[in-house]
């Protein structure tokens, strides 16, 4: 069986299975026998499933034990954790970078140790290396081709009266993209906030995160949705009538860190993941899911433009996290309330 095969075979077993999996390989060097490490991540479930799948081929004595929620209920979790005397995660996989920085500000993570963080753009990561990304994930407008014959060219078209009733968006509350995408909205200068008001007046849906935004537009529901383009590409793959158009203006995007909690008991166990994650077979294997990767060697998804070919908005990442809440409140105030 080829390598790509046998990936792909423990991905269905790892999809009709749904349960928690043992990671399980060849066992790299330096790895340590026996450790389980706890991941906390808003991956969807099947994908994490199957990334750990994949892992297992790789780390046959690492357990990775999972809990996955959206970054929102993730970052509550671990409040609550902080509460009772520290992180109940080792590896710490969400969307958005301004969560890593303030996990970095408040001294909770882990400095990385990694050959492999030399084959990642710096675009994708933390210069100080206390997180790095995993894969590229713009934000994109989606629509139904069965009930529109031409996209929307831009985030500004979303705000015409053509629009009314037509558009679902994910909630930035749950949603750590979501949130991220707001806050470079909120600053760019065609858009801002009387960009929300504009869009506001037209009653977008505000579903709970990218996944029922991405359903919404599959069923034709709602017919224009502004979501991750990774989740288009996989029911375009599975026969719904969609395709994304990459706005005029650029697109907002984030680069789903990975990071180790300081308090790990097992950080050559945590490392051996995160190095994993990042490698170019790690990175292939983000590919086959329909991420575009944070490597160059690593191909790109079918259907999709290389990272190259993508306009990307400006994204000032000490910025965003200055404004996260304002824009928060804007996107309330004008859309979300």
């Amino acid at each position: 069986m080829s390598h790509t095969a046998r990936r792909r075979s423990a991905l269905s077993i790892a999809v009709l299975s749904g349960l928690l999996l043992t990671a399980c390989g060849n066992g790299a060097a330096g790895a340590p026998d026996g450790a389980t490490i706890t991941l906390y991540t808003s991956e969807p479930q099947e994908k994490i499933d199957a990334l750990l799948a994949d892992f297992r081929e790789v780390e046959p004595d690492i357990q990775v034990d999972v809990f996955r929620a959206g970054t929102g209920d993730l970052t509550a979790r671990l409040e609550t954790d902080l509460r009772g005397g520290g992180p109940g995660a080792d590896v710490f996989l969400a969307a958005d970078a301004p969560t890593f920085e303030g996990f970095k500000e408040d001294g909770l993570l882990r400095e990385l140790d990694s050959e492999e963080l030399s084959s990642v753009s710096e675009t994708w990561q933390d210069p100080e290396g206390y997180y790095v990304g995993t894969r590229v994930i713009p934000t994109v407008i989606a629509y139904n081709t069965h009930e529109l014959d031409t996209p929307p060219s831009s985030w500004q078209e979303l705000s015409e009266a053509a629009y009314d009733g037509q558009i679902t968006l994910p909630d930035p509350a749950v949603s750590g993209a979501a949130a991220f995408n707001s806050a470079v909205w909120y600053l760019h200068p065609d858009l801002g906030e009387s960009w929300f008001d504009e869009l506001g007046a037209n009653s977008p849906v505000i579903a709970e995160s990218n996944g029922p935004v991405g359903q919404a537009v599959a069923e034709g529901s709602q017919p224009v949705g502004i979501v991750v383009d990774f989740m288009m590409r996989d029911l375009r793959d599975a026969g719904s009538p969609v395709e994304v158009s990459y706005p005029a203006e650029g697109v907002p995007s984030i680069y789903q860190p990975i990071g180790i909690f300081e308090a790990t008991e097992e950080p050559e166990a945590a490392q051996t993941f995160v190095d994993y994650v990042i490698s170019r077979r790690g990175q292939e294997f983000a590919v086959e899911q329909n991420y575009l990767p944070v490597r160059t060697d690593a191909g790109s998804p079918e259907g999709a433009p290389a990272l190259e070919e993508i306009k990307f908005m400006d994204a000032d990442l000490q910025e965003i996290t200055e404004v996260h809440s304002e824009a928060l409140d804007a996107f309330n105030g004008h859309i979300g309330g």
